[in-house]
């Protein structure tokens, strides 16, 4: 247990930590003001976060393979994980506005159809997305990659067994054969040592 004047608690999350955790202001530098090292890194560089993150990677894979998409506006909510906001189900100019179409502009998508009634819009691909166009002028030949691409199955062919191996095992088999005829019959469940067996038992001569 660590005494209590070793203590110190977060100015910004509240929670308690030891003083070896905590670190003054890294704004002002004021020492009397602690904040725990995960609330400092978050103030030197915080994360900036947008939603329609996870429509642009949806997008950018459907690329890969079709040139249409539908997405109801149920879909695109658990896509981003989020809510759409209301003016995206009231309005049509909402999936024009460049401030949030960055998503699907800037991977080479737009939408064709926007159907507030039924609560759908229909993405179409274009010909070059912008990013490609500014990476040519650049002068840099990212090429988008396909998706996971099965390697040629290997169709296996049973082969045919040889002429000499089928000699052999109907030979082997007539020797069986020939082997079992030419041992006595002998009435009742009574059946002869084989060979082996009366060479092991076999009384050593003196």
């Amino acid at each position: 247990m660590l005494p209590l004047g070793y203590i110190r608690r977060c100015q910004r999350c509240g929670k308690t930590f030891c003083l070896d955790c905590m670190v003054p202001d890294v704004t002002t530098g004021d020492a009397g003001k602690l904040f725990c090292l995960n609330c400092a890194r978050k103030m030197v560089s915080p994360k900036t976060s947008n939603k329609y993150e996870a429509l642009t990677r949806y997008l950018r894979f459907r690329s890969a393979f079709t040139d249409t998409v539908r997405l109801s506006f149920a879909q695109i909510d658990g896509i981003i994980g989020d809510n759409l906001p209301l003016e995206a189900y009231r309005s049509t100019e909402w999936w024009k506005n460049t401030a949030h179409a960055k998503a699907w502009l800037d991977v080479g998508w737009e939408p064709v159809e926007i159907n507030l009634k039924e609560a759908y819009v229909v993405f179409q691909k274009t010909k070059v997305p912008p990013m490609v166009k500014l990476e040519k002028r650049e002068g840099k030949t990212n090429h988008p990659q396909k998706p996971y691409t099965p390697p040629p199955a290997r169709i296996f062919k049973r082969r045919k067994p040889s002429k000499t191996k089928i000699a052999k095992l109907y030979a082997r088999l007539k020797n069986i054969e020939r082997a079992r005829a030419a041992q006595p019959k002998l009435r009742g469940d009574f059946k002869p040592k084989p060979a082996h067996e009366k060479r092991l038992l076999k009384p050593k001569s003196e």
